[in-house]
């Protein structure tokens, strides 16, 4: 989803635009629209209910399709598409840049996207071929093939005038990749370096060989780890055999680093990150029902332990006043844990190697949370209730269920991810089952043993 430069400024024109489009100055509106960046028109079709999307993607100029297509979130992206004819969705790919090319085709529906294909001239046709080709969520479906190599024995002087009689680089060109017959990557010269050589330097004098190449298969989340760890513009991507095979960009880790935070949020409250916020009743409930079945599900699991010690409650009506605070904090101090472990999972922090360590860590944190709010649970209910026995009964609950919730924060996500489950989507769910039932289990099984024989 994009994002507007002057978020204030483009808020101004959507208004202006809903009330012209509902004044009907549909001219006025295109004169809009045409003075207007693709990524704020991109935003403004994200910012309007379907009605008035349709309406205005018929009032853009033609020749900003592509643009606009490109900034747009997939589902916002999927029913424009559905307005197009195949021949000008063909026309609109045909200048994008090959991982862009690769990001709208992949989720065209099989039928549609032969038509497009079939539209394309045959350059165009084979550029899309290879850019799907490669897996999706790697760095093969994140580059792009336009870029610039040269020959080491290449003096900067020719390097030079070869770029002056090219008139225009690719877009996002910060480095020049060196490379041999075999079109092997052996270096690089940013285009700093190359203005202040001397003209008669060779490349191979000039070159930086250090340069670290990214890996054709590496994930796209990795890859862009990378460039937040060394700070990166552009990054050249290789194969096995350390061919060069295109380039990744500083705007698509972007997009990658925006698209994780975005997924992790939404994923919390178990939505999909590219659902769109104007999407009919229909699908958005039916989407949203699933996991509140789930959901419901694993409360009742929850309900039934409770139902279990029905005879408990019946006798001791202050434990229904005081059954909730155990579960409550339980399941805060699980998300926090889990919250922590899902954030370094995304930043690539978390591994195989370091993974016992961060269990013992958040064990122990769990036991020193758990002793402490056990302590101060059971100076409170002691003297709110006048019960030592009340007290002591829910310290105990209370110190189990927060050193159940430290360990299961940090094993449920290792778990899922074992199994190619998304904790995001599916650990807070897990988690609040196991704290719900866990301190409920604790505290009311405690009180028919303690309070009851």
């Amino acid at each position: 989803m994009t994002e507007p430069l002057d978020q204030e400024r483009t808020t101004d024109q959507l208004e202006t635009i809903s009330r012209a489009l509902d004044s009907g100055m549909f001219i006025h509106v295109r004169r809009m629209l045409q003075q207007m960046r693709p990524g704020d028109v991109a935003w403004l079709l994200e910012s309007s209910p379907a009605p008035s999307r349709k309406v205005l993607w018929q009032l853009v100029d033609p020749d900003d399709y592509g643009e606009i297509l490109e900034e747009l979130s997939e589902e916002v992206r999927d029913g424009i598409i559905r307005l197009m004819d195949p021949e000008k969705l063909a026309n609109a790919l045909e200048d994008m840049e090959s991982d862009d090319l690769a990001y709208v085709l992949r989720d065209l529906p099989e039928r549609l996207y032969r038509q497009v294909l079939t539209q394309m001239d045959e350059q165009d046709r084979l550029r899309a071929e290879q850019a799907l080709s490669y897996p999706e969520d790697t760095a093969g479906s994140i580059m792009n093939t336009e870029f610039i190599t040269l020959r080491s024995d290449v003096t900067i002087d020719v390097v030079l005038r070869y770029l002056r009689l090219r008139s225009e680089l690719p877009e996002g060109t910060d480095t020049l990749y060196v490379v041999d017959k075999d079109n092997r990557l052996l270096g690089d010269i940013s285009l700093a370096s190359l203005v202040v050589q001397a003209p008669a330097t060779t490349v191979a004098e000039a070159m930086d060989t250090q340069v670290e190449a990214i890996p054709l298969t590496m994930s796209d989340v990795e890859a862009a780890n990378l460039f937040e760890r060394h700070d990166w513009l552009s990054a050249p991507v290789v194969d096995e055999n350390g061919i060069l095979l295109g380039r990744i960009t500083i705007d698509d880790v972007v997009d990658i680093i925006r698209e994780e935070g975005e997924h992790s949020m939404m994923g919390m409250a178990k939505m999909d990150v590219d659902e769109d916020t104007f999407a009919p009743v229909l699908p958005s409930a039916k989407r949203r029902t699933i996991w509140l079945t789930v959901n419901l599900c694993t409360a009742l699991i929850a309900a039934s332990v409770s139902n279990m010690f029905e005879a408990t409650l019946s006798q001791l009506a202050t434990l229904a006043i005081l059954m909730t605070i155990v579960p409550s904090m339980g399941g805060i101090a699980g998300n926090q844990t889990l919250a922590l472990m899902i954030r370094g999972m995304a930043v690539g922090h978390i591994s195989d190697s370091n993974a016992r360590w961060l269990l013992t860590k958040e064990a122990l944190v769990g036991l020193i949370n758990g002793l402490i709010w056990a302590l101060a649970i059971a100076v409170v209910v002691s003297f709110w209730k006048e019960s030592i026995a009340i007290g002591l009964v829910i310290a105990a609950a209370m110190f189990i269920n927060l050193a159940v919730a430290g360990l299961a924060g940090a094993l449920i996500p290792l778990v899922m991810r074992r199994f190619n489950i998304d904790p995001a989507l599916a650990g807070s769910m897990a988690l609040t089952t196991i704290t719900d039932t866990v301190g409920l289990l604790s505290f009311l099984g405690l009180a028919t043993l303690l309070l009851l024989n």
